[in-house]
């Protein structure tokens, strides 16, 4: 399994070019064959070790990783650092997680309180995973991403709380600038009905000889207006127009 471990390392990490590398340079590694160690200890019963060396782990590599979790082979955790894996946790074969990643619980419930990822599931950097949830095979969890519900197998999940963004199957990779932002979209949509609404007002003024409001008209400056301004309307539809492009995204 050791083998298995760093074999999974060279199938998916481009930067990985030497064995000696991967071997002395990959805190992910170093942390899950320390767990690996710890596991067999607790299965045997024994006491407080176990925990130790998860804690001694946790130190010299960042990743704390619950000796009672239970973790698949070909397993890659990247980068590492300020990953959690909670003591119920379990991560199917051939899954990857990026730093700051957490498979934790939501309280103080007993018995099965972490998640139980399905196989080959990539799960974003700093992605929150929490209570005793399923994520189906091949499920793709986008970066900063908070999940609280079951996800599908073969499903795409981003977002505060996550949301399901598509169901179909994907490539290995997780590319974070092809994933969807779902309030964006929203904030558009609404955005296009509100101006829809206005050109309808305007068009039945227009027919009833109502003069338009000063607040209505276009406006060229983008100062920031004073309060007493009449030129809010504008000025907010500026800034929205400028979430929309990608400055608040």
């Amino acid at each position: 399994m050791l083998l298995t471990d760093l074999q999974a390392i060279y199938q998916r990490d481009p930067a990985a070019r030497h064995w000696l590398e991967v071997i002395t340079c990959y805190p992910g590694l170093h942390a899950l064959w320390f767990y690996r160690f710890a596991h067999w200890l607790y299965r045997l019963g024994l006491p407080v070790i176990p925990r130790l060396i998860s804690q001694l782990a946790r130190f010299l590599t960042g990743v704390e990783i619950h000796p009672g979790a239970t973790i698949g082979q070909g397993v890659v955790i990247d980068h590492g650092s300020g990953t959690v894996i909670g003591e119920t946790a379990i991560v199917g074969d051939n899954c990857l997680l990026y730093q700051d990643v957490t498979l934790g619980g939501t309280g103080k419930e007993t018995g099965k309180r972490h998640p139980t990822l399905g196989e080959n599931v990539i799960v974003g950097a700093g992605a929150k995973v929490l209570g005793n949830i399923q994520i189906g095979n091949q499920a793709r969890i986008g970066a900063g991403s908070v999940v609280l519900r079951d996800v599908p197998s073969d499903c795409t999940v981003v977002g505060i709380p996550g949301r399901i963004v598509r169901e179909k199957k994907t490539k290995e990779s997780l590319n974070t600038d092809t994933l969807p932002d779902v309030e964006a979209q929203v904030i558009r949509v609404l955005f296009d009905r509100i101006q829809e609404l206005e050109h309808a007002i305007a068009r039945v003024q227009l027919a009833q000889g109502i003069p338009r409001q000063e607040s209505q008209k276009p406006i060229t400056s983008v100062a920031i207006p004073s309060p007493n301004s009449h030129n809010n309307h504008a000025v907010s539809n500026q800034l929205i127009e400028e979430f929309l492009d990608g400055a608040g995204i």
